[in-house]
């Protein structure tokens, strides 16, 4: 998927990958280029290339590994939790925690979109798609009424967690954990008026 030309070894592929995260979510997809993160790293920029075909390669890399941690801190949350509702809950928690906190990788996997990279567009929609099949399960689990949309509940929420790095400030009124509490209240209260 993302197109690493050199299954080889190389010590520097996972420098290549940071700075190509750090300089992604600092100026950009565009706004970087390839012979910039040579530079960062200490190589030219042909060797990146041994790597990664293009630079949008280099994109789903950083995306990869971003989605995989993401999901690896989701997992590990909802797998300590057993009631439908409490494991949204820590699944959202853990969500947020990780696209607020200073982490170049989930900061590109939340601010690039996947129609600002048409040649990877499509890469990135599925790596989106496995990933939010964690939220999807989760959600079909839920004691809900049956008239509930699940799907449109899923985006609903999905959307407003991502929203949260526009607003959220370290430090400030809310944390990761209450805003996934008043999220999850707001789901369940809306429940319980419409059953």
């Amino acid at each position: 998927m993302a197109n690493v030309r050199n299954p080889h070894s190389d010590s520097r592929l996972p420098k290549v990958l940071d700075e190509a995260a750090r300089l992604f979510r600092s100026r950009g997809f565009e706004g970087t280029s390839v012979r910039e993160i040579a530079k960062a790293v200490g190589m030219l920029p042909g060797s990146i290339y041994c790597h990664f075909e293009t630079k949008e390669a280099l994109l789903v890399a950083v995306y990869v590994k971003g989605v995989q941690q993401i999901s690896d801190a989701v997992r590990a949350a909802i797998n300590r939790e057993s009631e439908p509702w409490d494991r949204l809950e820590a699944a959202c928690v853990a969500h947020l925690e990780a696209i607020l906190h200073d982490d170049d990788y989930a900061q590109v996997v939340i601010r690039v979109r996947p129609a600002d990279v048409p040649v990877a567009n499509e890469s990135l929609i599925e790596l989106r798609n496995q990933y939010e099949t964690l939220f999807s399960d989760l959600i079909k689990d839920l004691p809900v009424s049956r008239s509930t949309d699940r799907r449109a509940l899923r985006l609903m929420l999905m959307g407003a967690m991502n929203w949260a790095q526009t607003w959220y400030r370290p430090g400030g009124r809310f944390n990761p954990r209450s805003i996934a509490r008043k999220f999850i209240a707001l789901l369940r209260q809306g429940q319980e008026v419409a059953v």
